[in-house]
C-alpha cells in the first residue's frame, strides 16, 4: 500500500511517498520545496496572498507527482504546523488548497508535532538508553523533547521558530552583537519551561532534528572531506568543536558570503543564522557538550505512527 505525507512547513513544504507491505516502509519519493507561507506574516498570525500563491505553486506540483504514483489526493496525509495553526485565514488557507488540489490539510497541536517528531528521530536509531534533548528548529516553532529510545519524559512546542526570530530580532546582515544578546535574552524568557524540565532530566546529548542540522553536518562534511555525506546515513555525531566552526563562520557573513561556505543551501542561508544562536544558547546555557544529528522529522514521525 502506498501512503504519502505532506509537512506543511513554515518555510518549506515537504512530501514523502513510501509504500508499506507489514515490513519497513520503503521511501518510494521525497522532495523538500520552499513555499516561505511564514514570510512577512508570522509575526502578525496571517498567511499573506502571496504566501498562498506561493504554498499553491507547491502544492500543484505535488499534486502531479501524487497523481503519477496513482495516490488520490483524499488519501493524503497534509499536516499543517506553526504557520497555519496560528493563522487567522487559516481556514480560507485550507480552503483554498482543497478547492485548487484536492488535498485536505489536517492541523495538528504543537504537543502533537512534537511526538511526531520523536517518532522520526527514533525511527532513525538515534537515541539510546541516555536522556537526550531533542530539538526541532522549525521556521515557525521549535519543538523540545526529553526523552530517550523508550520513552517520552517531557515535551513542548515553542512559537519561536526561525522565520519568527529573523523577523524579529535579525536587524543586520550580518547578525550584530547586540541582536545576539537580544535573542538570549528572549530565549531565556521564552524557554523557562524548558529549563525546568532539563532541571528535572539532565539530558546528556542534543539531537537535532533535519532542517539547520543538515546544513550543520553537509558543511562539516565539505570542510573535512570536500564531498556531501552519504544521504542513506540518517544519523550522524556532530563535533562540538565544528559547531562552533561553522557558528563563528555564520555570525560574521552576510548573505553573499555565506551562500559561499561549502555545504550551504539557499533555503537555509538565512534562517541558520538565528538557529545557530538558538543552538549555541541550548549549549551552553544548558551545559550539553554533546551533539547528534537525524535527518528524518515530522513527516518520517507520521509514517512510523501509521505503521505501528
Amino acid at each position: 500500500m502506498k501512503q504519502a505525507i505532506i509537512d506543511l512547513g513554515t518555510n518549506t513544504f515537504h512530501l514523502l511517498i513510501a509504500e508499506t507491505d507489514g515490513n519497513m516502509p520503503m521511501i518510494l519519493f521525497r522532495e523538500s520545496i520552499p513555499a516561505r507561507i511564514g514570510q512577512a506574516g508570522i509575526n502578525q498570525g496571517i498567511i499573506t496572498e502571496e504566501g498562498i500563491e506561493r504554498a499553491l505553486g507547491v502544492l500543484t506540483y505535488f499534486r502531479q507527482v501524487l497523481d503519477q504514483h496513482a495516490i488520490d489526493p483524499e488519501q493524503v496525509l497534509a499536516i499543517g504546523t506553526s504557520a497555519i495553526r496560528v493563522a487567522r485565514n487559516q481556514q480560507e488557507f485550507i480552503d483554498h488548497v482543497r478547492q485548487a488540489t484536492g488535498i485536505p490539510i489536517r492541523v495538528i497541536s504543537g504537543d502533537q508535532e512534537a511526538l511526531y517528531i520523536y517518532q522520526g528521530i527514533r525511527a532513525t536509531g538515534a537515541l539510546d538508553e541516555a536522556t537526550a534533548l531533542v530539538m526541532d528548529i522549525g521556521g515557525g516553532s521549535v519543538e523540545f523533547i526529553l526523552g530517550n529510545r523508550s520513552r517520552v519524559f517531557w515535551k513542548q512546542s515553542f512559537e519561536i521558530g526561525g522565520q519568527r526570530l529573523r523577523e524579529r530580532f535579525m536587524t543586520t546582515d550580518p547578525i550584530n552583537s547586540g541582536s545576539i544578546r537580544r535573542l538570549h535574552d528572549y530565549f531565556q524568557e521564552q524557554l523557562l519551561p524548558l529549563a525546568n524540565a532539563i532541571h528535572q532530566y539532565q539530558p546528556a546529548v542534543l539531537v537535532g532534528s533535519s532542517g539547520s542540522f543538515d546544513t550543520l553536518v553537509d558543511m562539516w562534511y565539505m570542510h573535512e572531506q570536500n564531498h556531501l555525506p552519504d544521504p542513506n546515513q540518517a544519523t550522524f555525531t556532530l563535533p562540538i568543536e565544528e559547531f562552533y566552526r561553522a557558528y563563528e563562520l555564520l555570525i560574521t557573513k552576510n548573505h553573499a558570503e555565506r551562500m559561499q561556505l561549502p555545504g550551504m543551501i539557499e533555503l537555509r542561508v538565512d534562517m541558520i543564522v538565528v538557529a545557530v544562536c538558538l543552538i549555541d544558547y541550548v549549549l551552553k546555557t544548558y551545559g550539553i557538550s554533546q551533539i547528534r544529528t537525524s535527518i528524518y522529522s515530522l513527516k518520517e514521525g507520521v509514517l512510523a505512527s501509521l505503521n505501528e
